[in-house]
């Protein structure tokens, strides 16, 4: 699963290296992003614009927004077809703008679990593949919400955990957006990151608690 990622970049260098469109002023660098936050994600593919949205989905036909705690992740092999994600994976594709994430893992048998920061090798920005929805509140009001779509890890993140975000390139990151795209094309990009252009190392346990988020929960821990 994808439960904690990072979002460091200065927005200037973000817009230029991730091609974006309009950016708003208030995504600004984040080191330890949690669940039922705001994040940052783009829908549309010409325009480009960032909006945020609450990370954990709540599908319109939900009784409860609580759900969407649940929801922070989708499995990209069963989200086409499932209730939860089905209508989303059909009309409502985006991007989730990110340039690492943490995976936890125990040196050993009943040790505390470390976090790992997995990162692209020239510390460029990524994005994950999401899906998003909107939720109608009885009483008024909308709740814009949104998932990050998981698969099996590349041969760097399996020995951490067997789930990594999708993260998509710039060779198929605006053709996910596209409402042309058919549901063949779009499964065939639902693939692990390719290893050899990713690092990862050990950080401090501090990015446990979404309260630590600055840049010291990034510092490589020795």
């Amino acid at each position: 699963m994808c439960g904690r990622f990072t979002l460091t970049l200065d927005p200037g260098e973000l817009q230029a290296l991730l091609d974006l469109g309009p950016f708003v002023h208030i995504v600004q660098p984040r080191y330890n992003i949690a669940p039922s936050q705001p994040i940052p994600i783009v829908k549309h593919p010409e325009k480009r614009e960032v909006e945020l949205y609450k990370w954990g989905l709540v599908p319109s036909w939900a009784d409860d927004p609580k759900i969407g705690y649940r929801m922070i992740n989708a499995r990209s092999e069963t989200a086409y077809e499932k209730p939860s994600f089905r209508a989303a994976f059909t009309r409502r594709r985006c991007l989730i703008l990110a340039d690492g994430f943490f995976e936890w893992h125990a040196e050993k048998k009943g040790a505390p679990k470390t976090p790992y920061l997995f990162k692209l090798k020239n510390d460029h920005p990524f994005t994950f593949a999401g899906l998003y929805e909107h939720w109608q509140a009885p009483e008024g009001g909308e709740l814009h919400t949104c998932t990050i779509l998981t698969c099996p890890p590349n041969d760097l993140v399996k020995d951490y955990h067997d789930r990594m975000p999708v993260m998509l390139g710039e060779h198929t990151r605006w053709q996910w957006l596209e409402e042309s795209t058919d549901k063949e094309t779009l499964l065939d990009f639902l693939i692990p990151y390719p290893a050899e252009e990713m690092k990862c190392y050990p950080v401090s346990r501090a990015v446990n608690s979404p309260e630590n988020d600055g840049p010291e929960v990034l510092e490589p821990m020795k």
